[in-house]
């Protein structure tokens, strides 16, 4: 009887190990997915391939694996249709099972953690653990191969570590408990003798001693060693895993949208001009708003049944010409990741129904900050909040979506200070090219306001008391459309525009008073019934330091006449120094007197031949002397540009572009790949070329970046520049107005010694040509 019981208690380690071994590989995938629900389906498939291996352990071995596979089959199936119900996703089984089919892969891959158990994302884990059960256990069982066995599950296990990479702690426990089930099925023998007695039994009692101590000095020694490598590799392992991990995500393209989502800012006009179209149906609940008997005091989102935010898309990236959304969007399930909430901000949960009617692309409309959605399938980027559906939106697509409202406490408004550094660099970032009178108006604003609150107020307030607003104003946000809205004649088209506009112009006006600021684009309606395109508009938002993101409201007031902008402020240009007064303009002159010649034939005007001649010749002189004068003065402006105007960081990295373009003319430009230092380098080689002898002109003749040409000592010292480049770049902010200087000097000083060591023909094109200027045009590196 005891017998009996050892034989089945022996019999049932092995398969228990494989059991445990691929059930750790779900425990391990399980930490990035919200809830149990993936852990559960694992060990289920984990459990269910090896017992049916276990029992079909008599049939022969080409028959295992159908009946295997049609039991898999129906755990699949069950699995998915478990997951779909618990996600509440609508559909039947085969339309859920199609299309987890599939989407698995990349929809796993692209998946936001926490991961939702959905079909999509649960199939693939499924499938995987009970064919690697399946294989396992038919090698270990049927052939004895333990150590064989153990591979599926091994790479299982690997797998799941790949899958969740960085996105959750070391897996130290779930590894030591991998080895240690492995160990366990190593270390207790499965196989006895014939008619379940003792294999040593009919040897002499010396011999059978013998056995039985080399048996056991065998598998203390194999435990020993299983126990030593995984004392000494563990921790290192560990630490490898730790300090640097993989996300494979990286290698998945994430859901896409196009130009019409990525700058919805350009669809504001558009909806102004029709305003009547039903774009979405909205029914909205606030279930822990006060009482409508309330006093207004006790609600601090006081008259919100009245007006209610929906936002479409949160825009932080401004080039010069286009603010885009700029996000990274992960496919999510229900529950989205809570964000914590500003320290001096209330939280209000909003509930909306929105019936989807003729709004087109992918944004998904809803109240800032989403928490769960219910209804779509939806793809989320955390960092400004944005939702989109990646199939696409559709008449009668409905929805519900929960937010959490953030409501910033006003009476700490006045003293709030704004953040600096690193993490707030995209939403202060300016783009070069701002036109002159913009930015001495922000400066103006700014100095009259000096905490952060007063300017962003000063700034809305000058928006609203000066501009119009008006529904069939030309799209556009790009620095010349903003000088225009901003400084153009009244009687012209100027100072008059949409919601695109006043945002635009609030939050470029606000970065350049260090404002960090983003343009909102969504609708304002009552938060029930119909919201029409005459309800689309954008709004800008300041950040604060423990209050978060605060809107502003820059639209005049209705039936307000604006004010001249004259009044306030007059964008009269700066007096130039007389090396950089515009080119004179050719003017028609008046044709002169015809002259009667006596040896010439008079032309078709009655001018004579010569006098056409020199008419034109001369004519041809003016265009091209003024051309040449225009582009002088134009590049001295730019360069005055970059190395007076603007803070220190900005003049350094003007005096950094001063130099590269000194190379490109100079015929040795530098690539975007390379570091400041090794750039340094290569234009003090440039430098001992030039004054060497070779000019670069030759392409034999020029050496490479990374060639042994010695730089004179006596070259200006670029490296210093490089440093404060590095400076600028590291530590934005810390530049000081003498580093401003220094670069400025630097960059004079080496761009006056390349110049001199040129032929003096090229001496003379170097200060007209015009490569610098276009380069100007674009992202400077």
């Amino acid at each position: 009887m005891v017998t009996g019981a050892v034989r089945v208690l022996r019999a049932a380690v092995l398969p228990l190990a494989l059991i445990g071994l691929t059930a750790l590989a779900g425990v391990v995938l399980g930490r990035v997915y919200a809830g149990g629900l993936l852990t559960w389906l694992v060990v289920g498939a984990a459990a269910g391939s090896v017992l049916v291996s276990v029992a079909a352990r008599r049939l022969p071995s080409w028959l295992v694996a159908p009946v295997s596979v049609a039991a898999m089959a129906g755990w699949t199936l069950w699995s998915l249709r478990l997951a779909a119900t618990r996600a509440e996703l609508p559909g039947g089984l085969l339309e859920v099972t199609t299309d987890a089919a599939r989407n698995g892969i990349p929809r796993l891959l692209t998946a936001m953690i926490p991961v939702e158990p959905t079909p999509d994302t649960v199939l693939v884990p499924v499938v995987a653990a009970w064919l690697a059960g399946l294989t396992g256990a038919e090698v270990a069982l049927r052939t004895g191969r333990v150590l064989l066995g153990y591979l599926p599950a091994a790479g299982l296990y690997a797998a799941a570590l790949y899958v969740v990479g960085p996105n959750a702690e070391p897996a130290l426990g779930s590894t030591v408990a991998f080895v240690a089930v492995a160990a366990l099925g190593l270390a207790i023998p499965t196989r006895t003798a014939p008619g379940g007695g003792d294999p040593t039994a009919e040897l002499t009692p010396r011999v059978r001693a013998a056995v039985r101590l080399r048996l056991a000095t065998s598998a203390a020694l194999g435990v020993a060693v299983v126990v030593g490598l995984v004392a000494l590799l563990g921790p290192v392992v560990a630490e490898q895993v730790d300090g640097r991990p993989v996300d494979p995500r990286r290698y998945v393209e994430p859901p896409q949208v196009q130009t019409l989502d990525e700058n919805p800012l350009i669809r504001i006009s558009g909806w102004a001009l029709h305003p009547e179209q039903k774009l979405l149906d909205v029914s909205t609940e606030r279930p822990d708003a006060p009482p409508a008997d309330a006093p207004p005091e006790a609600d601090p989102a006081a008259d919100t049944a009245r007006s209610v935010r929906i936002r479409l898309a949160v825009l932080s990236d401004y080039d010069g010409v286009t603010w885009r959304v700029g996000a990274t969007y992960r496919n999510a399930g229900r529950i989205l990741p809570v964000a914590t909430a500003a320290r001096d901000s209330t939280v209000q949960t909003v509930r909306q129904q929105i019936s989807v009617a003729e709004l087109s692309g992918r944004l998904l409309p809803a109240v800032a900050t989403p928490r769960e959605v219910s209804g779509a399938r939806v793809a989320y980027d955390p960092a400004s909040g944005t939702l989109i559906r990646p199939e696409g939106l559709t008449p009668g697509l409905r929805y519900t979506v929960t937010s959490a409202e953030e409501r910033p406490d006003s009476n700490l408004l006045a003293s709030a200070n704004v953040p600096a550094g690193d993490e707030v660099a995209r939403v202060l970032r300016v783009a070069d090219g701002v036109p002159d009178p913009m930015r001495r108006l922000a400066t103006q604003l700014a100095e009259e306001n000096g905490a952060p609150f007063a300017r962003a107020s000063a700034i809305e307030q000058f928006l609203a008391e000066h501009y119009r607003v008006v529904a069939d104003a030309p799209s556009g946000h790009a620095y010349p459309n903003l000088g225009f809205f901003l400084f153009g004649p009244r009687n012209g088209g100027g100072q008059e525009g949409t919601s695109e506009q006043f945002a635009a112009a609030f939050a470029v006006l606000g970065r350049l008073s260090g404002l960090p600021t983003r343009v909102v684009v969504g609708f304002r309606t009552s938060g029930q019934g119909p919201v029409l395109a005459g309800d689309a508009y954008a709004w800008p938002e300041v950040l604060f330091d423990g209050l978060g993101w605060v809107s502003f409201d820059p639209l005049p007031r209705p039936n307000d006449e604006p004010r001249p902008v004259e009044e306030d402020f007059r964008p009269t240009p700066e007096d130039p120094p007389p090396s950089e007064a515009p080119a004179p303009t050719a003017e028609p002159s008046a044709s002169p007197e015809p002259v009667a010649a006596d040896d010439a034939p008079p032309g078709p005007d009655g001018l004579s031949t010569p006098v056409l001649v020199a008419g034109g010749s001369g004519g041809l002189l003016l265009v091209v002397g003024a051309l040449l004068l225009t582009l002088l003065a134009m590049r001295r402006s730019l360069t005055r540009s970059r190395l007076v105007r603007g803070d220190p960081g900005q003049r350094i990295a003007g005096a950094w572009r001063e130099v590269t373009d000194a190379l490109r003319l100079a015929g040795r430009p530098v690539g975007d790949d390379l570091a400041a230092t090794e750039i340094a380098g290569h234009a003090r080689r440039t430098l001992a070329d030039a004054r060497a002898g070779t000019t670069g002109d030759d392409p034999d003749a020029v050496a490479p970046i990374g060639g042994t040409a010695a730089a004179d000592a006596s070259s200006p010292a670029v490296d210093e520049l490089a440093a404060l480049l590095n400076q600028v770049g590291f530590a934005p902010g810390a530049a000081t107005p003498d580093q401003a200087a220094r670069a400025a000097e630097v960059a004079s000083a080496y761009v006056a010694t390349l110049r001199s060591a040129r032929p003096w023909w090229r001496r003379l094109l170097w200060s007209v040509h015009p490569t610098p200027l276009r380069r100007a045009r674009r992202s400077p590196r």
